[in-house]
Parts: C-alpha cells; structure tokens; sequence
C-alpha cells in the first residue's frame, strides 16, 4: 500500500504529500481549477474537496493550497488518505497522453513602462498568485523563470507578479534589440508547462509575511486605513506600469508612511515626484491630516 509523507511548506496555505518515488519526470503541473484536470485524473478528484484551491503536481510530490475556511491540522490526515486510497486502487496521476498533447497557446506582449530600464511583458493567463521579485540570480528560488532570465547578460532583475514579468536591464543592451527576443523566450517558457513560480518555495520574508492577513489584522487602525488606500486607489495604477507599491511602516509620532517600491517603480526617476505629489497627497485627504510624509525605500 502506498504511504505518502506529509509535509510543511513556507507559505502557511500549502501542503506537500510526498511519494516514495518520482511521479512525473521533467514536468510540473498546475491546475487552479477542476476545469483544468484534463491531464490529471487525481487532480481532479482532490478538487471535490470543498477546501481545495490549487493543486501542484512535480518530482515526487503533490503541493494543495488551500482556502481559509479550514485548517491544515483538520483536513492534511484525510487529504492523505484521499491520495493514497486513489491510487492504491489503480488511479491515475497523470495521463502521459494528454499531457504530452501540443503546447496551449499563450499571448505575451510587450509595454514600457515610466521607467526606462524596464519592460513589461504581459501574458494572457495567470502566472503567479504571489508576487516575487528577484535582484539576482541567487533570489530565484522560488521562481524558475527567474532564474532561466538571468542567464541573459542584459537581465537585472525579475519581478513577476499577477500575469506579468517586469524586466530591468543593464545599459549593455537597448530595448529595441532585446524586446522580441525576451518576448519569444517568456511566451515559449509559458507555453513548454514550465515552472513560473512555485509557490511551495516561496520564503517567508518580511515583504511575503506583510501579504498574509495575519499581518494585517495585527496592525493599528490608521497603517490598516493607509494599506486599504495603497491596495484600491494607487497599487492598480503602479501595476499597470509594471510595478508594484507596498506599504511598509508607518510612525504615528513623526506621521511618516514608509513605503517599498518594486518592479519598474524602484529607482524609477518618476518616482519620487509621482509619490510626493500623489500618494502623500491622496493620504492627507483621505486621512483628513496634513501632516502625513511619505517616504520611498527602493525594493
């Protein structure tokens, strides 16, 4: 009879069920719904659990990440015994035929952003629930397209969030030269089923632990009125230029907001005006204080 190990993750939401032995070779597998099963008849079958939001399928292992109207602790005991008994009786994990069948195509296009080191390129499906942001190849742990971007000579950083990879580039290369040939290695990556993010590999850094709830609810009442305001009115804008804005601190004694620019926003020339005349002003009106500063902190 199959046994398969039960396993924390970093991100409190997924669980890892590890196999004795490789269940898919050079392959991973992500499915966000049960529409998506096709490949995975096991897949499928954990997506009658109410609690089941995402299912990951690589190596020897299969990741679940599940919503909060559960816990682990209740639920990890059955998830296990749900694999086991599946496959003890002849289930299949994957169907090789279907998921061997022609790549799914992908759009990725191309779009500048205010800063002019970087691009964005967007595709047309969801890359990552997370965001993740690498300044080296030594951050890319957790983001194997990442990692495969730095072996371009031009790449600077890689942040990837929602459905887009924004790019920042040394001044080796001009855009024109290097956009299509970006564009073409993302699409093609997208298309081939790799990896883009593996959320079961994602640190617990500060900047991560400050995307949990948990981290919200622990807050003062005015740095959660200040998050409210940077989720609805700014971080939208920020995002469509490839970027992203999170909050950082905020000091009630000074009124100082401290806030973390990432993507195209940081070290973008347009930045500090764009905060000092937007968002500082936003949260004075908003906050009905004409004290509130605002200072930027690069990513």
């Amino acid at each position: 009879m199959l046994k398969v190990t039960i396993k924390e993750t970093q991100n409190p939401t997924i669980m890892k069920f590890e196999f004795p032995e490789f269940i898919t070779k050079n392959q991973n597998f992500e499915f966000k719904n049960i529409d998506e099963t096709t490949s995975s008849p096991l897949a499928k079958k954990l997506f009658y659990l109410p609690f089941v939001k995402t299912v990951y399928i690589s190596g020897n292992f299969v990741a679940i990440e599940k919503f909060s109207i559960v816990e682990w602790d209740e639920v990890k005991e059955l998830v296990a015994e749900e694999i086991e008994t599946f496959v003890d009786k002849g289930g299949k994990i994957i169907n090789v035929e279907e998921s061997s069948t022609k790549k799914v195509p992908v759009t990725v296009y191309s779009e500048t952003t205010p800063n002019p080191s970087v691009m964005k390129f967007v595709a047309s499906k969801m890359l990552t629930k997370t965001m993740v942001e690498s300044k080296s190849i030594d951050e890319t742990a957790a983001s194997p397209l990442a990692k495969e971007l730095f072996q371009f000579p031009f790449v600077k950083e890689v942040f990837i969030d929602e459905n887009y990879v924004s790019i920042t580039k040394y001044d080796i290369a001009e855009w024109m030269e290097i956009t299509q040939e970006i564009r073409g290695f993302i699409k093609n990556y997208i298309e081939d089923g790799k990896t883009v993010i593996d959320e079961t590999q994602i640190v617990k850094t500060t900047s991560h632990e400050k995307q949990q709830e948990a981290y919200f609810e622990n807050l003062d009442a005015t740095s959660q009125q200040i998050i409210n305001i940077l989720e609805e009115y700014v971080k939208p804008a920020v995002q469509s230029d490839g970027g992203n804005i999170a909050f950082q601190s905020f000091d009630e004694t000074e009124r100082k907001v401290k806030v973390v620019l990432q993507g195209a926003c940081s070290g973008c020339p347009s930045s500090t005006f764009t905060l000092k005349n937007g968002i500082e002003n936003m949260l004075r009106e908003m906050l009905h204080d004409s004290s509130i500063k605002v200072e930027a902190v690069n990513g």
